[in-house]
């Protein structure tokens, strides 16, 4: 009976934090699609692990110095692009590669340090703690309170950045609102899916929600329940299958996606 108990509140806390993620994901990744910065959530997501081998250094936890390295990724990408001496492919490149490879060297000289990597870059869910929920829901009202102040100055740079700021917009700053969302976003969701997927969880979820969307506020809300959806459909996936949970997520989400694609095909017109 214990045990029964037990694996009810492992379940529980996993689809709290599950839907809780993909709650945050879904809006914000309907940005990500729109700006067309997908590659920008891949280098916020691989500068996780030096954050890990930065809370593992400094004996803080790790979700910490995730946050950290994440949010100064995000700060340097916004000077950077100012400048535009490089292109912003380019940049997101040198900063996706080199903050991975500087984690993996990083991680490599603590040999007396157990550090559990798949967890980190696939994600582990099901061992979701208290702490961690409390963490994740925090972020995660944070996030969604941010995203419904700044709604309109975020869709108007989104739309056009020179309109916007003829209007009065402060576009540079909005930019970097944006930018650190996604950072702390990308910390809080990598207990759920892990540093290589979470940018995942921003796209598909976004992109499958785009073909029944007609407007950006449907588009968020869908986005979000279709998230939910997968994370639902990916859980249960795992626990009939005994299949990874994260990458079990994201697999529901793709299918969802490739459901979302076949429907629009068949009621295109011939």
């Amino acid at each position: 009976m214990d045990t029964i108990i037990n694996m009810d509140d492992f379940l529980f806390r996993a689809l709290a934090a599950g839907l809780a993620v993909a709650a945050v994901t879904g809006p914000l990744g309907a940005f990500v699609v729109w700006r067309r910065m997908a590659f920008f959530g891949d280098a916020l997501a691989h500068s996780g692990l030096l954050g890990i081998a930065l809370g593992l250094l400094l004996h803080i936890n790790p979700f910490i110095g995730v946050a950290i390295v994440t949010l100064c990724v995000a700060i340097v990408l916004v000077l950077l692009r100012r400048k535009r001496e490089l292109a912003a492919d380019t940049i997101l490149g040198i900063l996706s590669h080199g903050t991975l490879a500087l984690g993996l060297v990083a991680v490599s000289f603590m040999p007396g340090v157990r550090v559990d990597l798949m967890g980190f870059l696939f994600g582990d869910i099901l061992a979701v703690g208290t702490t961690d929920l409390i963490w994740i829901y925090a972020v995660g009202s944070v996030v969604i309170a941010s995203l419904l102040v700044f709604w309109r100055p975020l869709l108007a740079v989104t739309v056009h950045e020179d309109l916007a700021a003829v209007e009065g917009v402060p576009v540079q700053r909005v930019e970097l609102l944006f930018m650190l969302l996604m950072a702390v976003v990308v910390a809080a969701a990598m207990k759920v899916v892990g540093i290589v997927l979470v940018a995942a969880m921003l796209v598909i979820p976004a992109a499958a929600a785009r073909r029944f969307s007609r407007s950006a506020e449907q588009m968020a809300i869908l986005a979000g329940v279709i998230g939910a959806v997968a994370v639902c459909g990916g859980l249960g996936s795992s626990w009939i299958l005994d299949t990874p949970a994260g990458p079990s997520i994201v697999v529901a989400a793709l299918l969802l996606f490739g459901l979302s694609s076949a429907s629009s095909v068949l009621k295109a017109p011939r």
